[in-house]
């Protein structure tokens, strides 16, 4: 399908390179940056009457629906801090029961409860986790690990699907305990599915042999599982089959399940009384927390099925960037498993910045050519590329506007670069 010949024709308001102070307003092409990129501010041409959203920014804007509102007004509710909670102790007998864990916690938020697990895992001042170069947790969460634990982090190489080189990995585990030049190595950190690497799932041998290798070297394994149950529904297995490879994990309500608020962590017993602990000192006690458990439980319950629709459109949308007849844009299809796509821009005079500006705001012309204006809502991201996520907000329909604003957007490039010419 051309992008060309499926588009009208107008100029964009204002012109299509953007000023430096425009893009700086709408984000930086770094995986250190997009989380600051903000929401973009660019209503669209004067007179543009009917404006569609389509916000592929994260699964993190997901709003509850009217069934989880009303299962959060009716819980039944008690003091959490004290264990009296039922709808939260009952969501933590369902995460747990899921997991294939001996017990579960509600956690506030996916960072608090990865740094539970690694206080708890790594107890002692000086201990070291090893870390992918490019996780979640060593990236985007301030370094609390070394800020509020004192646990030191050793990285290793991410590779392109989110896996370690095993070899690399054997070869950052520290010997010379108690030496005291040295930390002692306790904990290996995976994350499943991998955020920067655009939602690629961990194969489960992968997760075996690391699994073998911790166990050799009497290490504990942690998921940062915010995305696991896209993963389960990916390979098609249910999220104990993954998870009986790790000690702990890390599995986040309020992405693509749809919750307002909160992270399950689930392990063994002895590590889930620990990590009581840790939350109370981190300020992650809640009180009558069950209005949010309420939600959390329809999110296991209800929401992990529809995780597949948020698959499909993310292949529909990555498959129309490859059909575009111009170059612009460069897929790897075997690398679109989840609902996160990672895709780069050839075109030297167009980049993820400019690109996601003209995505986000109403062009002249667009009203006529598309009917209506269309703003895409995306980030720039890491290593030239940009990073569009698909959830329970974005339909098959929304997914067609996206494509037909990207065929837009497209056109307009090009026809005013041969107008430069």
């Amino acid at each position: 399908m051309s992008c060309v010949c499926r588009v009208g024709v107008g100029t964009c308001s204002p012109p299509f390179l953007l000023s430096t102070t425009n893009a700086a307003v709408l984000g930086r092409s770094s995986a250190r940056g997009y989380y600051n990129a903000g929401k973009p501010r660019c209503p669209g041409p004067v007179g543009a009457a009917r404006v569609r959203v389509v916000d592929l920014r994260s699964d993190t804007v997901t709003k509850p629906g009217p069934a989880m509102r009303q299962a959060m007004a009716a819980a039944e509710v008690g003091d959490d801090v004290m264990g009296e909670d039922p709808t939260v102790n009952e969501l933590q007998k369902i995460a747990a029961d899921m997991f294939g864990m001996e017990a579960a916690l509600f956690v506030p938020t996916g960072t608090m409860s990865n740094l539970i697990a690694v206080m708890v895992h790594c107890r002692e001042r000086g201990d070291e986790m090893i870390v992918g170069d490019l996780s979640h947790l060593h990236i985007y969460e301030q370094g609390g690990s070394a800020q509020l634990a004192g646990v030191h982090a050793t990285t290793v190489t991410t590779l392109p699907n989110g896996t370690f080189d095993l070899e690399q990995l054997e070869s950052k585990i520290r010997h010379g305990y108690p030496d005291p030049h040295y930390p002692r190595s306790r904990l290996i950190c995976v994350e499943n599915t991998h955020n920067i690497q655009g939602g690629r799932v961990l194969p489960l041998s992968f997760l075996q042999e690391v699994r073998a290798l911790a166990d050799r070297y009497g290490l504990s394994v942690h998921m940062d599982g915010a995305r696991v149950m896209n993963a389960a529904v990916f390979q098609g297995v249910p999220p104990s089959t993954i998870l009986q490879h790790t000690d702990t994990v890390s599995v986040c309500l309020s992405k693509g399940l749809g919750a307002p608020v909160g992270t399950m962590l689930a392990g063994p017993q002895d590590f889930i009384a620990r990590a009581v602990r840790c939350r109370k000192a981190l300020g992650g006690g809640m009180r009558q927390a069950g209005i949010l458990a309420a939600a959390g439980k329809l999110s296991l319950l209800d929401m992990v099925r529809r995780l597949e629709e948020d698959h499909r459109n993310a292949k529909t949308f990555a498959q129309a960037l490859l059909d575009c007849d111009a170059p612009l844009f460069a897929v790897d299809m075997a690398a679109v498993e989840t609902n996160i796509l990672r895709f780069r821009l050839e075109e030297p005079g167009l980049s993820p910045s400019e690109f996601c500006a003209h995505m986000g705001q109403v062009c002249e012309g667009e009203e006529a050519a598309l009917g209506q204006g269309i703003q895409v809502l995306m980030y720039p991201h890491f290593g030239n590329s940009v990073r569009a996520v698909w959830h329970l907000g974005i339909s098959p329909e929304d997914t067609q506007l996206a494509i037909q604003k990207m065929q837009f957007v497209a056109s307009q490039y090009l026809n005013e670069k041969l107008r430069a010419q």
